[in-house]
């Protein structure tokens, strides 16, 4: 498995030695080709959020629940980055806790093709900068909330290495405008019946905005997750 958990007491210079080495064996391993595509795919259930159908390279994509929490928005983070794992691309995860290989798989992850940075600590944005020379898409959930400067770099890395950055910004938050921001709202969750049965599934509403092309709002309902513990459209409301 290409997978790197790091534990939170580890040094910083060990940090960086350990993500300079996922990142360049990274480099070596994925399809030159994967570069030459505009865009990174997406599940068609979210293809419509997305002003080109799929996550552009050299964006950045904030994800974010209803009033700056973060039900939800890990989810829909992870159901984005599923299908380009799926599809071969090199991918990492940074600061992403309790993911469980069941539900990686149901989302389409590899992992075998995706650097795990579960809890990288004081160096988190480091750790994401190194990795951006490796990886086409990085799922990233701050641990800490990001100075605007620090933000900013990033997202200038993204655009610079044509990768694409996710970030589930939780109660952290993101304090720059992104290229693309999708707000998760209006959860509800299908199975209890007058208080007994099981939960099968739940259903949200997603509305994104952005700059340039994604300034126009889209909106759209889905099932995160379904009853098989995928994404799939949903209804029109609740």
């Amino acid at each position: 498995m290409f997978a790197s958990p790091v534990d939170r007491a580890e040094r910083p210079d060990g940090i960086r030695r350990q993500a300079g080495s996922l990142a360049l064996l990274a480099e070596r391993a994925r399809p030159v080709s994967s570069s030459g595509t505009h865009l990174l795919p997406v599940a068609a259930s979210l293809a419509g959020l997305l002003p080109d159908g799929g996550l552009r390279r050299g964006s950045t994509v904030v994800v974010t629940g209803a009033r700056g929490e973060g039900a939800g928005s890990i989810s829909l983070a992870l159901a984005l980055f599923g299908a380009a794992s799926a599809a071969g691309s090199w991918c990492a995860l940074v600061g992403v806790t309790g993911l469980g290989a069941v539900a990686a798989h149901d989302l389409g992850i590899d992992l075998d093709r995706s650097a795990v940075v579960p809890r990288p600590g004081p160096a988190w944005a480091e750790v994401t900068a190194v990795l951006l020379d490796g990886v086409d898409l990085i799922l990233l959930c701050p641990p800490f909330p990001p100075r605007p400067a620090m933000a900013r770099r990033l997202s200038t890395r993204v655009r610079e290495r044509r990768a694409v950055l996710l970030v589930a910004a939780g109660r952290a938050g993101w304090p720059v405008p992104p290229d693309v921001a999708l707000e998760v709202g209006g959860v509800s969750w299908d199975g209890i019946g007058a208080g007994e049965g099981y939960l099968r599934g739940r259903q949200v509403r997603v509305t994104a905005t952005g700059r340039r092309a994604a300034a126009r709002p889209r909106s759209a309902h889905l099932w995160l997750p379904s009853a098989a513990g995928t994404v799939e459209a949903g209804g029109t409301g609740h």
